[in-house]
C-alpha cells in the first residue's frame, strides 16, 4: 500500500496523508514505548552485563552494537544520499543489544552512504552514554571478585571491526 490507494481509499488529500502518518506514529511510540522499550536503570543494565559475561567472558560490557542496511528504492531527489557500498540504495538501522539478542536502543534512518561508525558516533544514544547520561552502574576493577584491588575500567559495548576503538567502545 502506497499514500495513491490511501488516498483513494479514504478520499483524502496526498499532500494531508504524511502528517496524519507521522501524527500517527508519534501517538503509537509515546504509548508503547515505555513498555516495550523502557530506558534501563542501574539494576537492567547490571543484570545485561551479567548476562553478556556468562557468553563472552567479557566483564563490564553492556551491549553489543552492529548496524544493518535496509533495502529500500531510492527515494526522488536525493542523488546518491541512500546509496551504498554494497551497490544498492538504503538506509541503517544501528542497533545496540543484549545477550539475549533484545534491543536496547535503535537509531533508524541514517543515509545508506554512511558507515556503521559514523552513524553510530552520531547517535543520541552514543552521546548520552559517553556524557554518562544513561544511569549506567559505576566503574568497576577487571576481576570477578570485587574485594580484590584493581583499576577500575568503565562500562564497555561490543563492536565489531568497523567501530573506532575508544574507551568506552571495544572489540571482542
Amino acid at each position: 500500500m502506497n499514500f495513491g490507494d490511501v488516498e483513494f481509499d479514504f478520499k483524502v488529500s496526498r499532500k494531508t496523508i504524511p502528517g496524519i502518518v507521522q501524527e500517527k506514529c508519534e501517538v503509537i511510540w509515546n504509548v508503547l514505548q515505555p513498555f516495550e522499550m523502557s530506558e534501563p536503570n542501574k539494576e537492567t543494565w547490571l543484570k545485561k552485563s551479567a548476562e553478556l559475561y556468562k557468553f563472552t567472558s567479557f566483564l563490564n560490557c553492556v551491549g553489543n552494537v552492529d548496524g544493518k542496511h535496509i533495502r529500500m528504492q531510492c527515494p526522488p531527489n536525493t542523488g546518491s544520499d541512500y546509496f551504498n557500498f554494497k551497490k544498492y540504495f538504503s538506509i541503517v538501522l544501528m542497533a545496540v543489544a543484549d545477550a539475549n539478542y533484545y534491543f536496547t536502543a535503535t537509531d533508524v534512518g541514517s543515509y545508506g552512504r554512511e558507515g556503521d561508525s559514523c552513524v553510530f558516533k552520531e547517535s543520541n544514544f552514543w552521546k548520552r552514554f559517553t556524557a554518562g547520561q544513561l544511569d549506567l552502574p559505576g566503574e568497576k576493577p577487571p576481576t570477578s571478585d570485587d574485594s580484590r584491588e584493581g583499576t577500575p575500567v568503565p562500562r564497555v559495548l561490543l563492536g565489531d571491526e568497523v567501530f573506532g576503538l575508544s574507551k568506552n567502545l571495544l572489540r571482542p
